[in-house]
């Protein structure tokens, strides 16, 4: 498996988790429908269903660093907004940057 196929499956997991660990420390239903719905999104983009695959996956990616900004912005917690900020901008250079 390729370094940029290894990324974007922990990436999935990691965002996926998130959301879970929202829902389950917060109750935050939001937190784990927009982890699901954008790790569902991403994963539609590695089966072949959208045609320019590597670009939805990014503008994906893209929307969620704004999301994760807005909500760091919003409560100054690095928890989780921040880390998943963070990933998700070390997840988008790393498919990216690294061939």
């Amino acid at each position: 498996m390729q370094f940029e196929n290894w990324v974007f499956w922990i990436y999935v997991v990691l965002l996926l988790v998130g959301g879970l660990i929202g829902f389950l420390k917060a109750g935050s239903k939001v937190s784990l429908i927009t982890s699901a719905v954008a790790a569902a999104l991403l994963v539609l983009t590695r089966v072949g269903i959208f045609s320019q695959p590597v670009i939805i996956a990014n503008i994906i990616m893209a929307v969620l660093l704004v999301v994760f900004a807005i909500r760091l912005a919003k409560t100054k917690k690095f928890m989780p907004s921040g880390l998943m900020l963070l990933l998700t901008a070390v997840a988008l250079a790393l498919r990216n940057l690294v061939k």
